[in-house]
């Protein structure tokens, strides 16, 4: 025998020996026959995070569209007479980084898969109802706790989108996603584009305040005094009160959270809220209250941080999936969840930086250019 790195044994050798057997391939070129083909490649990198984008499989509804969802647009059918059907191959493979890194530390693969969903020119980030309704075109044969996870489709030209994931909720850890097709295919990370929808409303004046303005206007006016103007401690207090009287099971607002909000609707630099302010944060706060009632189904006082992509979403708010891990990251606890102090705050947060970038941007083109002084008016204001 050659000393070459080449031998050779017999079928039943083989069989005692060895229990599996994997046949790879490093690009697909010759996958179907002897011939050598030219495919495409598009390659996106990915993660899944706790509490933000690690939504496991389509068994998880309320989380499944959580997970990184990515854009396939197949553009040419196959060059292949033998098949009457107009389609087109392509392969998917998922495969997980640097997991043999936390094996050493009692780590282990994640079990992993993905599904196909077929789209009609909706190139945001598909939300729980799309799926609820759809079934999925096709996916992995089954979820497995492998290194890599791939296999060969052929659909008819269109636009789909790949939902990797792993099989259970909450498991963290980054991926490679790659799909190779003989003609050209376009694939990209789905996004929402960053934008708050919610106008402002016109302030009421006088001639239009109703009966229930006035006696706003008189409940003010007795917790105000004589300057018509309450401070963020003033404002903890008539807050702390409220959601008392409404039986909310929270431990109320922080000084630190009024703050914020005096710094919010605080038009005049006063450091203090008139009566047309304190009105107008009112009817802000009432809105994000009935959000999060409607999130927080069992009166737990909680949200966890799955949900709070909706909700952020209901309140006017349209974000990235980085944005929605910076939230999760700030705002919720070591359980991922968030009670209505934290669920207000991060709002209140929200429409403070997006009002102040819109004031930084003159021309309206979303590019702001910041001098030191500037941008620490921009972030000490929201």
């Amino acid at each position: 025998m050659k000393e070459d790195g080449e031998f050779w044994m017999s079928f039943e050798d083989f069989k005692k020996n060895f229990t599996k057997l994997e046949i790879c391939n490093l690009t697909p070129d010759a996958l179907g026959d002897d011939k050598l083909h030219k495919w495409t490649v598009s390659i996106n990198e990915g993660r899944w995070v706790k509490g933000c984008s690690a939504g496991g499989c389509r068994n998880y509804p309320d989380t499944f569209w959580t997970n990184p969802q990515y854009r396939l647009k197949l553009c040419e059918e196959d060059d292949d007479p033998d098949v009457a059907e107009v389609v087109c191959t392509f392969v998917v493979a998922l495969m997980q980084k640097d997991r043999r890194k936390e094996r050493k530390v009692g780590g282990s693969f994640h079990t992993i898969g993905f599904a196909i969903y077929e789209l009609q020119g909706n190139k945001q980030h598909l939300l729980k109802d799309f799926f609820l309704y759809r079934a999925s075109k096709s996916r992995s044969k089954s979820y497995i706790n492998l290194r890599e996870v791939s296999q060969r489709f052929s659909l008819p030209p269109g636009e789909y989108v790949i939902i990797p994931s792993t099989y259970d909720p909450h498991q963290e850890g980054e991926f490679v996603l790659r799909v190779f097709s003989e003609k050209q295919n376009l694939s990209e990370e789905t996004e929402n584009q960053i934008i708050a929808d919610n106008p402002e409303p016109s302030p009421t004046t006088a001639k239009e305040e109703s009966e229930e303005d006035l006696q706003f206007r008189r409940i003010f006016e007795q917790i105000s005094g004589e300057d018509m103007q309450i401070t963020a401690s003033e404002l903890r207090n008539i807050l702390n009160r409220v959601v008392k009287k409404h039986k909310m099971k929270t431990d109320g607002f922080t000084l630190e959270s009024c703050r914020s909000m005096v710094a919010l609707m605080d038009t005049d630099g006063s450091g203090k809220l008139n009566l047309m302010e304190f009105r107008h944060l009112w009817n802000k706060i009432k809105k994000w209250q009935t959000i999060f009632k409607e999130y927080d189904k069992d009166n737990s006082g909680l949200i966890d941080s799955y949900e709070m992509r909706t909700a952020v979403n209901d309140a006017g708010f349209h974000l990235n999936s980085q944005l929605y891990e910076i939230i999760s990251m700030r705002y919720a606890d070591e359980n991922m969840n968030l009670d209505f102090d934290s669920f207000i705050c991060c709002l209140v947060r929200l429409e403070g930086m997006f009002r102040a970038f819109h004031a930084f941007d003159k021309d309206g083109d979303g590019i702001i250019k910041l001098s030191v002084l500037e941008w620490l008016q921009l972030t000490l204001y929201a």
